[in-house]
């Protein structure tokens, strides 16, 4: 049974409003997301606008990830990188989950190396109701930033992007990133009302966050559930699920691709599907046919290749894509990716190579 936290109802439909988003009937990514068979499997990558590029390096030099993220013109000319060199079929936002926390005040930052590590964990209902709401115009650069990638990206879609609640608490509670998500299972299971409540104020984070960037234009979303494989799935459908069917219903109205993502969740793929994605991400444990089977046979799926065989020979990665590019032919529509994000250190021309393999598939 779950337990959706009063003071944080589902907010009523809202009216959408006018917004940059352009017309791009013949992007094959955006075909895939609505279950179409484009002339090309779509491909993009998790993690692809940085990381592994010299030209992203050099732009970002000195420059904190944050301040990157705030920056409207470093944002847009990063996330445009990966679309120029590679040729993938879609971009994806250059920003982080916790983006939306720094921008409301909470004293969070990402520490090179480390990741996202807050300054003091929030395991109480007075540290919860201590944390400041987001508005608005307090992510208006990232708005200004989907603006000009909007103006600039041509015929390629742009995929916006939040964490959703159950990660971006997992950071909070623990104060950084954790193996074992202790404090928060504990939290979770011992005080659900302060979990809820928690949850609950990270959903409407997370909403107002992907709606300001639908408003400015983007043309699909991705929901970053990344740790949520750390959960049974009976704890994911009573103390999760909730929370992201509020994030994803509540921009169901712009009608645009939701796609749902974590790691290791196998388990809970359904779940993630019920919680409202058009579109479910898989990793690399399990092949997409079967992710497929477990999702009832009729799905629409995302991935899934093993980030660190980007590393390996070109015979055993060329053998790796075909065999992923056959199996997702079992989905109702297959956009390719990776099973997590790009790894510091892969060759670039490896990506651009992939992306030449799949679109000849």
């Amino acid at each position: 049974m779950s337990h959706p936290t009063p003071s944080h109802p589902a907010p009523p439909p809202r009216q959408v409003a006018s917004s940059g988003r352009r017309e791009l009937p013949e992007a094959p990514f955006l075909a895939a997301a609505r279950g179409e068979r484009p002339a090309r499997t779509p491909v993009w990558f998790m993690r692809q606008a940085g990381r592994s590029l010299p030209e992203y390096r050099a732009l970002r030099e000195g420059v904190p990830m944050l301040d990157a993220c705030f920056d409207p013109e470093m944002l847009a000319e990063i996330t445009l990188q990966p679309v120029r060199r590679h040729g993938v079929d879609a971009a994806i936002l250059f920003s982080d989950i916790v983006v939306p926390l720094k921008a409301a005040g909470v004293d969070i930052d990402i520490v090179p190396g480390t990741g996202p590590v807050a300054a003091a964990p929030v395991r109480d209902l007075a540290a919860v109701k201590a944390l400041p709401e987001l508005e608005p115009d307090q992510v208006s650069k990232v708005a200004d930033g989907v603006r000009l990638l909007v103006e600039r990206l041509g015929e390629t879609p742009l995929i916006g992007f939040a964490g959703a609640p159950f990660t971006l608490a997992s950071y909070l509670i623990e104060g950084g990133p954790s193996r074992n998500h202790e404090h928060t299972k504990a939290l979770m299971h011992s005080s659900p009302e302060v979990w809820h409540e928690l949850a609950g104020r990270l959903a409407d984070v997370a909403l107002t966050f992907l709606r300001a960037q639908l408003d400015a234009g983007v043309d699909a979303i991705q929901l970053f559930d990344s740790w949520a494989g750390a959960l049974s799935e009976r704890d994911y459908r009573e103390f999760v699920l909730p929370h992201s069917a509020k994030v994803l219903d509540g921009v169901a109205a712009y009608g645009v691709p939701r796609i749902h993502f974590g790691v290791g969740t196998g388990e809970l793929l359904a779940a993630m599907r019920d919680a409202g994605a058009d579109v479910v991400g898989v990793d690399w444990r399990i092949p997409l046919d079967e992710a497929v089977r477990r999702l009832g046979g009729r799905a629409i799926v995302q991935g899934n290749l093993d980030p660190a065989l980007l590393h390996a020979s070109w015979p055993v990665l060329e053998a790796e894509v075909r065999r992923i590019a056959e199996e997702g032919k079992a989905a109702d529509g297959h956009i390719f990716n990776l099973g997590h994000g790009v790894l510091p250190g892969v060759d670039p021309d490896v990506l651009t190579r992939v992306v030449g393999l799949v679109h000849e598939l």
